[in-house]
């Protein structure tokens, strides 16, 4: 689908969208359409159920033109993720309508300024997302007959500045949600590492390691967690230059099990297919990686991500294995499906002993505790540093991506402790997204670090406003508004003193 920004004016075909306000009037185009059609659209309001609540819709059809009357609800709610969910809902609303064009009429006063025209287009461009690559015959019914979608404004051009870097951050959310959807019979550690690493085209720094130099670093914990597979495990890491050398990076860490069987700790067969995107984590961080890399963002970012598959086989780690981790520790295998962990203590520690950043953050789809403590709407989240933390949450409610910080404390951590290793990777059934947790903050010594456990808001079972069912990208957007905001922000103040 295509999004262009027009001047206000009303147009000749297609469909016309128009706002409408919840007890208001009708806005000037439908006031005029309207007058046109001896009261048609008034008639159509007065027969139906319609009050202009927030996305309630109505279509009218006259003889000129389909109009899509769309409810905005009172001026108070009208903010830029109400403006992204009111994109997506015409999308959707028109997608399959058989019509090829529609103009959105941002003509209404509280609800025409140039950053809710961008993130209403932003909207509709995260809802159109499809995934379809392996789909050999698509009907005509399925296939989404709408083409272009135009959004009339006052300031169009302004509008489409800011549109464009939120178009470059909804890319990233695509790759995230395309390496996601990938079946590992596709994409397995390789495969991965070779779409990564075509990113090169944007001006990310990559560099992919293989199993013989993960050895060489002493990362025995990540490998372990591979050992059973066919598929060689890879450590790949991305850098973005974008601001003075003398700006400390920040990193982001994703854990990337391409498949997870659980290995010898074997799941139950039933729902074992979602187990491919177990990668989310590493999904995420490369969708971000392109976000920042496609707008240029004026800071500098590592991207690290362990790429593994975790498999039964007679070379796979046992329950009752000892492995010690690159940061010399050692962990009694209690559980190998509890195997995210193991890949994000070596990589976390790998990070910070490489790149020595202002603070880390990892991002892992690491257990199915915090599903049910917030089910599958609402990222946990767990930090050693509350300022961090607060940047975090400011991050993600700004972008409408819902996060929740969890406990830590010795009381959890102390569950970790092994009577013949240094630690366990596994506790007991009690609480255990928060003993994972503490389990990593043993590899990150003292510096500033967040967890994020995306496992319950990775795949989507139900289509919302600016997504379809399937991979959410969940995460993209909060991370990238994150390093707008605590390292470009202070970039441009810097540049202006």
């Amino acid at each position: 689908m295509n999004i262009n920004f027009i001047k206000l004016s009303r147009p000749k075909k297609g469909v016309i969208v128009c706002a409408y306000l919840e007890g208001g009037q009708l806005s000037p185009t439908a006031y005029t359409i309207d007058n046109e059609t001896n009261g048609l659209i008034s008639a159509a309001i007065s027969c139906s159920q319609f009050v202009g609540k927030a996305q309630q819709t109505l279509t009218v059809f006259t003889p000129s033109n389909r109009v899509l009357l769309i409810g905005i609800g009172k001026p108070s709610q009208i903010n830029l993720a109400f403006a992204e969910k009111f994109g997506g809902i015409i999308y959707e609303t028109l997608a399959n309508s058989a019509e090829e064009e529609a103009t959105i009429m941002m003509e209404l006063d509280d609800f025409k300024s140039v950053e809710i025209a961008a993130h209403l287009a932003l909207g509709a461009l995260l809802r159109s997302y499809r995934f379809d690559y392996y789909k050999t015959k698509i009907t005509k019914e399925e296939k989404p007959s709408l083409v272009n979608l135009f959004i009339s404004v006052e300031k169009y051009s302004y509008a489409k500045k800011v549109y464009e870097s939120e178009e470059a951050v909804a890319e990233g959310v695509f790759f995230t949600r395309d390496l996601v959807s990938e079946p590992a019979n596709i994409l397995f550690p390789s495969e991965f590492a070779k779409r990564v690493d075509l990113m090169t085209s944007l001006g990310l720094q990559i560099d992919i390691l293989e199993e013989k130099e993960i050895a060489r670093l002493g990362m025995s914990a990540m490998l372990a967690v591979g050992q059973g597979s066919e598929h060689e495990s890879k450590l790949v890491t991305m850098r973005w230059e974008g601001a003075d050398k003398n700006q400390k990076s920040i990193a982001f860490i994703g854990k990337g099990v391409c498949f997870d069987t659980g290995g010898i700790s074997l799941k139950p067969s039933t729902g074992m297919e979602e187990m491919k995107f177990d990668m989310g984590g590493a999904g995420v961080v490369c969708g971000l990686m392109r976000a920042l890399a496609k707008r240029k963002a004026k800071a500098n970012v590592i991207g690290v991500i362990g790429l593994v598959e975790n498999m039964p086989d007679g070379r796979a780690q046992r329950p009752g294995d000892i492995v010690r981790s690159m940061s010399g520790q050692t962990i009694e295998i209690i559980n190998t499906d509890a195997e995210g962990r193991l890949i994000l203590a070596d990589l976390l520690w790998y990070t910070q002993d490489q790149y020595k950043p202002e603070f880390m953050i990892d991002i892992a789809t690491l257990t199915g505790s915090i599903v049910v403590a917030l089910g599958e709407e609402t990222c946990g989240y767990f930090a050693n540093n509350d300022a961090i933390a607060r940047e975090l949450q400011a991050a993600a409610n700004a972008v409408d991506e819902a996060i929740w910080r969890m406990p830590m404390g010795e009381v959890y951590n102390k569950q970790m402790d092994s009577d013949i290793a240094d630690m366990k990777n596994a506790g007991s059934r009690w609480a255990g997204a928060i003993t994972a947790a503490c389990f990593l903050e043993r590899f990150v010594n003292d510096l500033p670090w967040i967890h994020m456990d995306i496992a319950g808001v990775t795949w989507l079972r139900k289509n919302l406003p600016t997504a379809p069912k399937g991979a959410s990208g969940f995460g993209v957007r909060a991370l990238n508004r994150l390093v707008f905001n605590h390292c470009e922000k202070k970039y441009e103040k810097n540049n202006l003193s």
